[in-house]
Order: structure tokens, then C-alpha cells, then sequence
């Protein structure tokens, strides 16, 4: 039995509708908000709760009809607690059954509801701790995320489960997307929970980044957190360089290089029709590997000659020729390269290192769509190979590493036109059989299919305004209706609820804080401080010896 004091009794509810808690005269309404955790003492066990709304009541219309005077102090009072009175509607998210002598707590899920006028208090840190655990677990890869927003206590997810499957990070713009996004792959590197390949569509994540708001200060990028296990190919050398980022490799994609099924992805960005991707496969038997760049090269005459011999059609070729040129307009697509840099990008992968592909000022949708699938279809095919290898062998030595591949504007490569035929979406919902899954950065979580959208294992939301992504959210949520209020009124920035695979229940949070506190708990110093530390160890060395 907790020692705190109530703050109110279950006076009626169910189990689908959530229960409905009169406050107890001496508790204040205003210090209880939405999104707010408490514990429903039953008879026999805890009941975790999420508070999802709260109610001001009289228990007669004549005090509606004829309220006190604002001055009048004494009859408000006189009124409180019986005549006016506040309730909370809780939803109750697990139940908590303590063990026997040193057995743990066992955390249930919720089938039924504690009875009548059961005492209400608030969650005590213990309470937290057992519901989702602490960091520093021997036996778990949990990473706080966050903290309740009324008390100091750190929110974790399990690491291994919530790479287990593909998540998704949603929110508006200017919400902090980003920054929640670089706070999960810190964890799951500084933990070793995965390895990532990380689209850096803006730029944000392998180097240093500017805050968000009006502070233009800059915050540290994951190669500067991990400068041994962090990889960062650039499809822009010229900004990488500009940008003071250290160690980047050059990035370039041949044309050869890019299949048909590369630009099926590509068919709304570069306005390509069906009768288009058919002849592609035409001039692909005809001329293999090289049938853009001997595309690219043809005359009228000569696409004229082609199409009687091989039954191709002329329009069609030449409105592909004219479209394909456009390709030639990316920095990073060259003719032919001596270096496949994809499959080096595999080697890194496999040796256990993060790979961040930044775009630079090559962030448009083309340009982003087309490198992000010529390097994720190769490792579809590769990361197949190698899990049907294990399947075989059975050998732990054959099993791949989990992959994470982050990728931004997810609704792009997932919408309903085209989920069902990229590689994006067969990996959503297929993948994790095969050691790899995603994890989906974006504003419009309406855009994407709902089949991929209820494979998402973990979704992490901050603030939504549109009704229709507010409904994606909750694509495959038993009992959301008290969570669409609690998502509703979440701050504009550095909160968000959880929920999913890798937490014990929906949760909101205030994200943890991207800053230098963070930066030293994971083990890093600065250059400077270094410096500081080893000269004051150097000094004391010194005066221990006698000099």
C-alpha cells in the first residue's frame, strides 16, 4: 500500500470506456493535466492509469443557475467537494501484481477494473521504474527517452524490441522529429542494439546541427559522438566540405548501376507512364547494364530503327529519353565509376559500422528517391542471401547484424500507389524476417499505406494537428479514443507520446534533452576537456612522485 495521500475514489466506469474518479475535496483540478499517470489501489492489485480527461460537476442545476459572486470566497468554499465537485477519466494500462517475498512485480494487461470507490494516488517513481524499467539494466538494452511531464524519472524503451521491428517517428514540422530521431540512434548505438544506415536528406545527423528555435547554437552530430563506429558517404562533396564535416566519402552512382525497377519509385516524380517502363525493359534486354547511357545517346532515326526491329514503341522511348535527362543533372550520377560504392557501403555494414548517406544540396525528391532505393534494394538482396545462409547453417556466426535504415518524407516511398511494389514497403512487411527494419521519419503519417502502418511496431508522435494523420496514428490501436485526447494536447515542442512494441504501454514525455549533459552520459568529452584531464592527471602523477 502506497504511503502518499489519495486524491480521489473510483466512483463508476469499464473496462472499454475507462474509469471515472471524483477528486477528493482537498485536491486542486488545475494541478492534474492529460497525459498525467496514477495508480487505482484495488483489492488484490495496482492499476496503472493514464488520466485522458477531466470534468468539472455540480450535483445541482440551481448552482449553475445561480453561481457565487466572484468575490464570494466563503460559499465557494462553503460549495466545494458537495456541491461542486471534479472528476478525471483514467484509462487503465496494466495491471500491476506485487510477488510473493523477493519475486518481482509482474506487470498484466488489463482485464478487468478495480471496485467502487478504490483510492486514486499519484504514480510514485517506483511505480515507473517497475513499468519501464531503468537504464542501467544488466539484462535489457533499455535507453531513457524521455521523462514523465510532471516528475523526474526516466522513460525507457527496450532496445532490442524496438529494433525488432519497424517504427515510426511522426509530427509536424518544427515539433523536434529530428532530435528525437538523432536521441533513438544515439541509443541504439551507444548500446550496440543495431547497426544503422541513416538518409540524411537535410543533413542533420552524421554532423553538426543547428538547434531549433531562436538559439543558433549548434548541436553535435553522431560522428562526433562516435568518431570510430560512424561512416558518412556524400552524395555532395563540395557542401560536406563547406560544412567543416571530417572524413566523408565520396558517393557517385553509375548509370549503369540503375535497374527498371529503380524508376518504378520514380514514376510520379519523373512523370513516367506505363508504356515508358515497359520499353525500359525492352532496351534493358537489348542493351544490359547500359541501356541508359546508350539511350541517352540515340537519335529520333536511330530510337526509329530500334522500335521496327524490336517491336518497341517510338513515343514511348523517346518521352523516356527526354525524362531520363534529367538524371543527368544530378551531381552525383556519373557515366561509369571504377568503385561500387553501395557495395562498399555493405562492407562497412557488415564490419558493424553506421552509415550516414548525406544529400547535401542534393535534397530534392529525385535526387532523394533515387539513391535512397538503388541502395536499399541492394541490401534487400544481400541482407536475403545472408539470413537464408543462417536459415541453413544455423551457425550464429552467419547471423547478420540487425539493420536499421532511417529514412525521411517516408510517406513518398509508402504511400498507398506504390507501397505495395518498393522496397521500402516489402521491407515493412517483410523484412524483419530477414534482419532488417525501418525506421519512418515524417509529418504526413496519413500518406503512408495502412497495411505498412500497422506493421509499424513503435510509434513515436509528437504534436498532430490534421484529423486524417491523428487517425494513421492510431491505425491498429485497441482503445484509442482517450489517447487521440491525450495526443491532442501535447506541446508544440519536445513532447510526445509513445507507444507500441517497446514500451509496456502508450506513454506521454517530455523528450530528453539533445545537450552536453547528454553528450557526456554517453561517454564523450571535447577535445578540450580532454586536454583539461590530462594534464590535471599529468599534474597530480607529478606531485605524487615528488616533482
Amino acid at each position: 500500500m502506497t504511503t502518499m495521500p489519495p486524491l480521489g475514489s473510483v466512483i463508476q466506469g469499464s473496462l472499454t470506456q475507462g474509469l471515472e474518479v471524483r477528486l477528493h475535496p482537498d485536491i486542486s483540478v488545475e494541478d492534474l493535466r492529460v497525459g498525467k499517470f496514477l495508480v487505482v489501489q484495488g483489492r488484490r492489485a495496482r492499476f496503472f492509469c493514464m488520466l485522458t480527461d477531466v470534468v468539472l460537476g455540480t450535483a445541482s442545476p440551481r448552482i449553475l443557475a445561480d453561481p457565487p459572486a466572484p468575490n464570494n470566497q466563503f460559499l465557494t468554499q462553503v460549495l466545494a467537494g458537495t456541491g461542486t465537485y471534479s472528476t478525471v477519466n483514467l484509462s487503465p494500462m496494466l495491471t500491476l501484481i506485487t510477488g510473493d517475498g523477493d519475486q518481482p512485480m509482474e506487470l498484466l494487461p488489463v482485464k478487468t477494473v478495480p471496485s467502487h470507490f478504490s483510492q486514486v494516488y499519484d504514480a510514485s517513481e517506483q511505480d515507473f521504474r517497475s513499468v519501464f524499467g531503468w537504464e542501467d539494466d544488466p539484462h535489457r538494452r533499455n535507453f531513457a527517452i524521455g521523462r514523465p511531464l510532471d516528475m523526474d524519472v526516466p522513460i525507457c524503451v527496450d532496445l532490442d524490441r524496438f529494433v525488432e521491428r519497424s517504427n515510426g517517428i511522426f509530427g509536424k514540422s518544427g515539433t523536434g522529429k529530428s532530435f528525437l530521431t538523432r536521441l533513438l540512434l544515439c541509443g541504439i548505438i551507444h548500446k550496440q542494439a543495431a547497426v544503422n544506415l541513416i538518409f540524411d536528406m537535410h543533413s542533420e545527423y552524421g554532423w553538426e546541427a543547428m538547434k531549433e528555435g531562436k538559439d543558433v547554437s549548434m548541436v553535435k552530430g553522431l560522428q562526433q559522438l562516435f568518431p570510430d563506429q560512424i561512416k558518412i558517404y556524400t552524395l555532395d562533396p563540395a557542401s560536406t566540405q563547406r560544412r567543416g564535416v571530417r572524413h566523408a566519402q565520396d558517393l557517385w552512382i553509375s548509370l549503369d548501376q540503375i535497374e527498371v525497377e529503380d524508376l518504378e519509385l520514380l514514376r510520379e516524380v519523373l512523370n513516367l507512364s506505363e508504356a515508358s517502363l515497359e520499353n525500359a525493359n525492352i532496351l534493358r534486354a537489348e542493351f544490359k547494364n547500359q541501356w541508359i547511357a546508350q539511350l541517352l545517346q540515340l537519335s529520333n532515326d536511330e530510337i526509329q530503327e530500334f522500335c521496327q526491329t524490336k517491336r518497341g514503341s517510338p513515343a514511348a522511348i523517346m518521352a523516356l529519353q527526354r525524362k531520363l535527362q534529367r538524371l543527368e543533372n544530378l551531381t552525383y550520377i556519373r557515366s561509369g565509376s571504377a568503385n561500387n560504392y553501395v557495395n562498399q557501403i555493405l562492407r562497412d555494414l557488415d564490419a558493424g559500422h553506421h552509415v550516414v548517406v548525406e544529400f547535401g544540396s542534393q535534397s530534392n525528391l529525385l535526387a532523394y528517391m533515387l539513391a535512397t532505393n538503388i541502395i536499399t534494394r541492394r541490401i534487400h538482396n544481400s541482407y536475403v542471401k545472408k539470413a537464408e545462409k543462417f536459415l541453413q547453417s544455423k551457425n550464429p556466426t552467419d547471423r547478420p547484424q540487425q539493420l536499421v535504415i532511417t529514412i525521411e518524407e517516408a510517406h513518398r516511398f509508402l504511400n498507398p500507389a506504390v507501397a505495395h511494389q518498393t522496397i521500402f514497403g516489402t521491407i515493412a512487411r517483410e523484412m524483419r524476417k530477414y534482419f532488417v527494419t525501418l525506421l519512418v521519419v515524417d509529418q504526413r503519417p496519413s500518406g503512408i499505406d495502412n497495411e505498412v502502418m500497422s506493421q509499424i511496431g513503435t510509434r513515436i508522435t509528437a504534436l498532430l494537428n490534421d484529423e486524417k494523420d491523428i487517425d494513421a496514428i492510431f491505425t491498429g490501436v485497441s482503445g484509442s479514443q482517450g489517447l487521440r485526447s491525450v495526443l491532442a494536447k501535447l506541446d508544440s515542442k519536445q513532447q510526445a507520446l509513445v507507444l507500441g512494441h517497446a514500451v509496456p504501454m502508450p506513454v506521454v514525455l517530455q523528450t530528453r534533452p539533445y545537450d552536453t549533459t547528454f553528450y557526456q552520459e554517453l561517454g564523450y568529452l571535447d577535445s578540450q576537456r580532454d586536454r583539461e584531464k590530462i594534464l590535471a592527471r599529468a599534474q597530480s602523477a607529478r606531485r605524487d612522485l615528488g616533482f
